[in-house]
């Protein structure tokens, strides 16, 4: 049976995802599964300090289902992406993040040291592709990680979540991080599992710091104690948090002179992915 293609080798970033395909994406139960499991494991590999708020940069940020989760941790963030389809599905769900539209190959555009941290779920593959003619990998590599290395606060980490195509690829990423100035690198989850494995970049601004470790068999307990914080978390920010953000936001928006949308009793609800 041949083998089912990777999606960064059938097109661009903006062209695969598209309206079907972002919607698609965002409904897909196994995908937002992943998505919440791969984005609790990149929060807590950023080793951030206990119970304190900090913003927190999405790399890739798609459709907001990261976010979601970086949100029901009681962190900030702001979102970038190259899919405009990806972030309209984020806008119309009401995501509590501000997202913007970028090449993450052009470089991050924010002011030094202002995140706390930055994730990506299944996003730094897609770099390692030339889809237009003048497009060098190793260079649209080195201007992101470089300009990602500024806005970072000095002592913070970068986690990227992704799923290599060989060992070449690896090295290209790891090499130009490296490069930037990061230290850090690979943690994989479950090593021994085809289904359960992770592979989890660790990127560090500090100098050299002790490696996290890999999870493995036995690690059922810890995982439930994640979800224990984030529900803590949640109780602490109030059920009528998100209604209010969403609210101060459109507000802002709209003394901006920006186009928003309306107010209903249906604002800050959870929608599961629904539309």
């Amino acid at each position: 049976m041949a083998s089912v293609r990777r999606p960064e080798h059938q097109a661009p970033p903006d062209v695969y995802y598209n309206d079907d395909e972002a919607r698609k994406y965002t409904q897909n139960s196994r995908v937002i599964e992943v998505q919440e499991k791969c984005t609790e494991r990149a929060i807590e590999l950023l080793a951030l300090p206990e119970d304190v708020p900090a913003l927190l940069l999405d790399l890739g940020c798609g459709s907001g289902l990261s976010g979601e989760t970086i949100t029901e941790n009681g962190h900030m963030w702001i979102g970038m992406d190259i899919s405009q389809a990806m972030l309209d599905v984020a806008i119309d769900r009401e995501v509590e993040g501000d997202v913007m539209l970028r090449d993450l190959g052009q470089g991050v555009p924010f002011r030094a040291g202002i995140f706390d941290g930055a994730i990506s779920i299944s996003t730094i593959q897609w770099l390692c592709n030339a889809d237009k003619s003048h497009h060098s990998p190793a260079k649209r590599l080195y201007k992101f990680f470089m300009t990602l290395y500024a806005c970072l606060a000095r002592g913070s980490r970068s986690v990227f979540q992704f799923y290599p195509e060989n060992d070449a690829q690896v090295e290209l990423i790891i090499s130009q991080a490296m490069r930037a100035g990061f230290t850090g690198g690979l943690v994989v989850d479950y090593p021994n599992s085809s289904k359960a494995k992770k592979v989890y970049l660790v990127l560090m601004t500090g100098g050299n710091s002790q490696m996290p470790s890999a999870l493995g068999d036995g690690d059922e307990q810890r995982t439930q104690a994640l979800y224990q914080r984030r529900e803590r978390m949640k109780h602490m920010r109030g059920k009528d948090s998100k209604r209010n953000w969403i609210q101060a936001k459109k507000e802002r928006r709209r003394r901006q002179g920006k186009d928003v949308r309306p107010d209903s009793k249906y604002t800050g609800r959870k929608r599961s992915g629904k539309f």
